[in-house]
């Protein structure tokens, strides 16, 4: 069903759950427990309880500072006007703003029963305790988000193998088609996948670190690299003119597009093409302005592609 997701029914659980404890120990205002449920639990663990750290002070801080107000100054909707104007700025000075509404609701129950006792607080206190803690029983309970982002990896890998073997190609062939499109889908797949990888962090409470999201930066920063070796490219596109280098480079850069993996092969990458880079280096010099240029061009993918490969490389010696 449209809509009906993990969080909906864990958030669905604790708010009933919430209302039936409440409701056992004869607390006023019971239903709050459910609505305290329902704005603390949050998409990660690590939200989850910097939100009701929030709430919690701020519930706490607008019980004792509301029944001052109310106790010295009146129950009424002047008063109560006139507290929100001087607790908002202490909120916010204290860093918890977002538990503005959990308070405020907490301030009403002292407005509505016009009781500032022991009984009344303990009240408030015992709801806002079951509510809260209802919300962290229930996401604690959180999805595994590891076959998700290794089958983002996948994908991510298939998009960088077609790049590298459309720029193989196109080495060969200048007149060949390709519109690049794997360069933008893959783009959206580094996003979505890190955005999970985050989420994996914060559902970790005394994880701070995630290879998987280093190495999706990885992937990011490479992904920068195949744009500017796309640009070199499409130089060669433009000129007809067959050079042997042409054909050694790419022969590599197709072997290159068939270990587009999470292995570490970067060093056997590296020497291959130290080896290219020597061999290039022995040749002949070119005989036109054409050739120079397009040799030029060589050399300057050649010294992406090893900017590349040693993005790689880093990311394994982490």
């Amino acid at each position: 069903m449209k809509g009906m997701g993990f969080r909906t029914i864990k958030t669905a659980v604790g708010a009933g759950l919430a209302i039936w404890i409440a409701s056992l120990l004869n607390l006023e205002f019971a239903t709050f427990a459910a609505i305290m449920v329902i704005i603390s639990i949050e998409k990660t663990k690590k939200k989850t309880i910097i939100s009701i750290k929030d709430k919690f002070f701020a519930s706490l801080l607008s019980m004792f500072l509301g029944a001052l107000f109310f106790e010295v100054l009146g129950y009424s909707p002047i008063v109560f006007a006139l507290f929100i104007l001087v607790f908002v700025p202490i909120l916010v000075r204290a860093g918890i703003q977002a538990g503005f509404v959990s308070s405020m609701v907490i301030l009403l129950h002292l407005y509505a029963v016009e009781d500032a006792s022991l009984a009344t607080f303990l009240n408030e206190l015992y709801i806002i305790i079951i509510g809260m803690g209802i919300a962290l029983l229930v996401n604690s309970i959180m999805p595994n988000f590891k076959r998700d982002i290794d089958n983002y990896k996948q994908e991510i890998e298939e998009k960088f193998e077609a790049i590298l073997f459309e720029f193989s190609a196109h080495l060969r062939d200048s007149t060949r088609n390709w519109d690049g499109k794997e360069v933008i889908e893959v783009e959206d797949l580094i996003n979505q996948a890190k955005n999970i990888a985050i989420q994996d962090v914060e559902n970790h409470l005394l994880r701070k670190q995630n290879k998987d999201y280093y190495y999706l930066e990885m992937r990011e920063d490479q992904l920068e690299l195949l744009k500017h070796m796309l640009k070199i490219v499409a130089v060669f596109s433009s000129s007809s003119l067959h050079v042997k280098q042409k054909e050694m480079l790419a022969t590599f850069l197709e072997n290159l597009s068939e270990n587009v993996h999470s292995g570490n092969t970067t060093k056997t990458s590296l020497n291959e093409l130290k080896e290219l880079k020597e061999t290039i280096q022995n040749t002949e010099l070119p005989k036109t302005r054409e050739e120079f240029e397009i040799r030029a061009n060589l050399y300057y993918l050649i010294f992406e592609i090893e900017n590349y490969l040693n993005l790689k490389r880093k990311l394994f010696s982490k």
